[in-house]
C-alpha cells in the first residue's frame, strides 16, 4: 500500500503540469480579470444593435484615425477639440446616441472626450466603447 502513495502523487503532479503551464502562459487572458463595465460604457454588441442611430467618435490621435477607424466614425480628440467639435456637432442630432472610443480599455481619452461632450457641449446619450478600438478589431477579424 505504501508504494502506491508516491506513485499516485507523481501521477497527480504530472496531470497538473499542463494546467500549470496554461495558467502561466495565459495569465493575462484570464476572464475574471476582465475590466468591469463602467456606468458610462457600452459593449460593442450593444452599440452595434443601435444601428444607424449611432454616431461613432474616435478620440485617438489624428495619425491613428487616418491609419484605420470604425467606418463612419468622426475624429474628435483633445488635441484638436476646438477645430473638430463644430464638425462633430454638425453630424450630431438629439435622436442619435454617441459612442466615443480610443485605443484600448486602459485609454482614458475616450472617457475625457465623452465627459466634455456631456459637460461642455451639453449632449445626452454619450457613451464610451468598452474595450475601445481593440474590441472593434477583435470582433471584426
Amino acid at each position: 500500500m505504501k508504494p502506491a502513495l508516491p506513485q499516485a502523487l507523481l501521477l497527480l503532479g504530472l496531470a497538473l503540469l499542463p494546467a500549470i503551464g496554461q495558467a502561466i502562459y495565459l495569465r493575462h487572458d484570464i476572464a475574471w480579470e476582465a475590466a468591469p463595465l463602467l456606468p458610462d460604457e457600452v459593449k460593442l454588441v450593444d452599440a452595434r444593435a443601435w444601428g444607424n442611430s449611432l454616431l461613432w467618435v474616435d478620440a485617438r490621435p489624428n495619425e491613428q484615425f487616418e491609419e484605420a477607424h470604425i467606418p463612419g466614425a468622426i475624429l474628435l480628440n483633445e488635441d484638436h477639440w476646438q477645430e473638430l467639435l463644430p464638425q462633430m456637432l454638425a453630424l450630431w442630432s438629439p435622436d442619435r446616441r454617441t459612442v466615443v472610443y480610443c485605443s484600448r480599455q486602459t485609454c482614458a481619452a475616450s472617457h475625457e472626450v465623452a465627459k466634455r461632450l456631456r459637460e461642455d457641449a451639453g449632449l445626452k446619450d454619450v457613451y464610451v466603447l468598452h474595450g475601445g478600438w481593440e474590441s472593434w478589431q477583435e470582433m471584426n477579424r
